[in-house]
């Protein structure tokens, strides 16, 4: 599954970040790295843009930026 698919609060497990090279490597310097735990921490009303803790921070990205990230749902 993707991120933009979990509900706030749900957490997952990055898998992998398929994005154009430039963007890829914006997620990876801001800690989104394949095995890091993330968890939607709020979603806009009309879904963009998406709120996620990683690493002890929230980051805000874009629905478009969280589509090409894939993750397992952990508990």
């Amino acid at each position: 599954m993707n991120l933009s698919e979990l509900k706030k609060g749900q957490a997952g497990r990055v898998l992998s970040v398929s994005a154009s090279p430039q963007l890829r490597r914006r997620l990876f310097d801001m800690g989104l790295l394949a095995g890091e735990t993330v968890r939607v921490e709020g979603v806009a009303p009309l879904g963009d843009p998406f709120e996620i803790s990683v690493k002890n921070y929230r980051l805000t990205l874009r629905k478009h930026e969280v589509e090409g990230i894939t993750v397992e749902e952990v508990a």
